[in-house]
């Protein structure tokens, strides 16, 4: 789990209490999706007939687009963690492509889980290369997520990334 310890109002939506619009909400889970989106061949190349990822991935979108229930976004993404933890000990790419999916579809639940899509997806592709050049590829990594940041939800995301970044595996720059 890397989500903090004392939740962030800022990503809290406002019926609950927070400060996080609906439409910021949905930019959050567009985003943490699209970086599970670009990882996500890399469990498909390890697990090609296991589809659990992707319905989740599928499943952020559905909730933005208000074609389904934020439970079974919830439970899309359980059955993508359920991937992760079965290829744990042969690919830890594909694990952590599958936990990045498992992420971005559980942003329908709590917001702040868009972190944990990045991260993961970062992990993924820091995994997916020799070690001599995990740095770059982690570099390289970050700069095409923050690239496909909304304007109107950068700040917001680039401050949790240096709050978060110990939680993180300081994979953030």
């Amino acid at each position: 789990m890397i989500l903090p310890k004392i939740r962030d109002k800022r990503f809290i939506t406002l019926r609950r209490g927070g400060t996080l619009t609906d439409e910021d909400h949905y930019l959050l889970a567009i985003w943490a999706a699209e970086c599970a989106v670009h990882v996500l061949h890399l469990f498909e190349e390890t697990r090609p007939d296991d589809d659990r990822p992707r319905r989740a991935i599928e499943a952020t979108y559905a909730w933005v687009s208000d074609e389904t229930k934020m439970m079974q976004a919830r439970d899309a993404a359980g059955a993508a963690q359920d991937a992760a933890r079965e290829v744990k000990g042969i690919s830890e790419v594909a694990r952590m492509a599958a936990l990045s999916a498992g992420q971005a579809a559980v942003v329908a639940h709590v917001a702040a889980h868009e972190l944990g899509a990045a991260a993961y997806a970062i992990r993924a592709i820091m995994e997916s290369v020799p070690k001599s050049e995990r740095e770059t590829a982690r570099q390289q990594e970050c700069q095409w997520q923050q690239d496909r940041l909304p304007d109107k939800t950068r700040a917001l995301v680039l401050d949790d990334q240096c709050l978060r970044n110990e939680i993180c595996w300081f994979v953030f720059e």
